[in-house]
């Protein structure tokens, strides 16, 4: 291992940063760099291409491209309103009600369409006006919206578990999904109590919850959309299908569902379809681009020696799973989910394999802490939708994004050091 093509490394990634070059350039860049101080300019040209074309010859990655289509189709059909109303059953009652509300929608919308932006997106758009309208300042809204959306990338279906598992070397997607119910209610459950806190402080009314009468009409309009979860991953772990598979039966289930509810009509495909491919090309690149720079580690004896460190500073797994979250909480600050997982579960994972930590649970773990930097700038992909559809600045939603901030952490330092929460539901399920 050289340190100079370390340095090369650190610095041309950050500078291009700085400089706003878009991350997967970035990394792509980056590596490029690196294997052309180690040959010449050929064999590096050569060796990068072919390392970004192997990293999407993978059939489990067909997988995130539907889950992509399946979350903009219902995105656009009607789904995210009726998952209100159905939230609405169970917490109009409480004061700040709405806040309830849009916490357990986000995390039914999140789970259903894989996707915290789209979540961020659609039950922000419906929430943020009538939160204004009952006097909820704007802050404490976008702040609710945007922690609980990130709960659907923890809560499967996950296009972000795909790619841990295509990074860790083929850990079990159906493991990995089971592994995220209980962690992601957690998560879900402490933002509700420390929302709860905040509204009760703040003097938010309760809203009124609905008749036994409209409860249960809700409930029936939103059964079909929330079958969904029990289809897909139902499917996964009985063996019926592959999560390739499954994520196919999304996208056809989603679009017969919102026809079936009249939101979207056949003029609308065009242009889901065209955002929903301009998404994939975006994942696609900087999957291919973080994992050729993944590969230039490799070549360079990075994780290996990153290994050697973290175990000369301690054997203790407790300490080093600590040392790892805060190291992955300060990369979520700075840097998308995708890159990260990809790049980080090659150096981290050899470390928390030789402690006996499972890989099911680190992938969780890794999961929870990068959820936690989509909701921080200066990248936070999930802060600027949120911002953007309550129509704030984000210096209005830092504040009360702190005391969210702690709950969130609350709860991955409880997984972290609780392995079971993880590993309890695929244990039970032979995984």
């Amino acid at each position: 291992m050289d340190s100079a093509d370390i340095l090369l490394l650190l610095i041309s990634f950050v500078t291009l940063l700085l400089i706003g070059v878009p991350v997967a350039y970035s990394v792509g860049i980056s590596a490029f760099l690196v294997l052309i101080a180690n040959m010449d300019f050929t064999t590096a040209s050569a060796t990068s291409a072919q390392r970004m074309a192997t990293a999407l010859d993978s059939f489990s990655l067909l997988a995130i491209p539907f889950f992509i289509l399946a979350g903009n189709i219902m995105n656009k059909g009607g789904i995210a309103r009726r998952l209100i109303d159905f939230a609405r059953v169970f917490t109009g009652f409480f004061p700040g009600g709405l806040a309830f509300i849009n916490i357990i929608a986000a995390m039914l919308f999140g789970a259903i369409s894989g996707s915290a932006v789209a979540a961020a997106s659609a039950i922000g758009g419906f929430m943020a006006p009538r939160m204004k309208k009952e006097g909820y300042d704007p802050g404490y809204s976008a702040a609710v919206n945007v922690t609980a959306s990130t709960t659907g990338l923890v809560i499967p279906p996950s296009n972000i578990l795909i790619v841990y598992s295509l990074a860790s070397g083929g850990v079990s997607i159906g493991a990995l999904f089971l592994a995220g119910y209980l962690p992601g209610l957690l998560m879900g459950l402490a933002l509700m109590i420390v929302g709860g806190y905040l509204a009760w402080r703040k003097g938010y009314t309760a809203t009124g919850g609905l008749t036994l009468k409209a409860g249960f009409l809700s409930f029936l309009n939103a059964l079909p959309s929330l079958f969904l979860l029990v289809l897909v991953i139902g499917g996964i772990v009985a063996g019926i299908f592959t999560a390739t598979e499954a994520s196919g039966i999304a996208v056809l289930y989603t679009l017969l569902l919102s026809f079936a509810y009249r939101e979207i009509k056949g003029k609308d495909l065009y242009n889901i379809f065209l955002r929903s491919a301009n998404t994939t090309a975006i994942v696609a690149l900087l999957i291919s681009t973080s994992m050729a720079l993944s590969w230039t580690m490799s070549f360079e004896n990075i994780p290996q020696e990153v290994s050697r460190s973290l175990l000369s500073l301690n054997n203790s797994p407790l300490v080093i799973l600590l040392i790892i979250n805060l190291i992955l909480l300060l990369v979520g600050i700075f840097m998308d989910m995708t890159p990260a997982v990809l790049i980080f579960t090659p150096i981290f994972l050899p470390v928390v394999t030789e402690l006996g930590i499972d890989p099911i649970h680190f992938g969780i773990i890794m999961v929870m802490n990068l959820c936690i930097g989509l909701c921080t700038p200066p990248v936070g992909s999930v802060l600027f939708v949120g911002c953007g559809v309550a129509g704030i600045g984000i210096e209005k939603v830092i504040r009360p994004l702190i005391p969210l901030f702690i709950a969130m952490i609350a709860v991955l330092l409880l997984v972290t050091f609780l392995p079971g929460i993880s590993l309890w539901l695929p244990g039970f399920f032979g995984f």
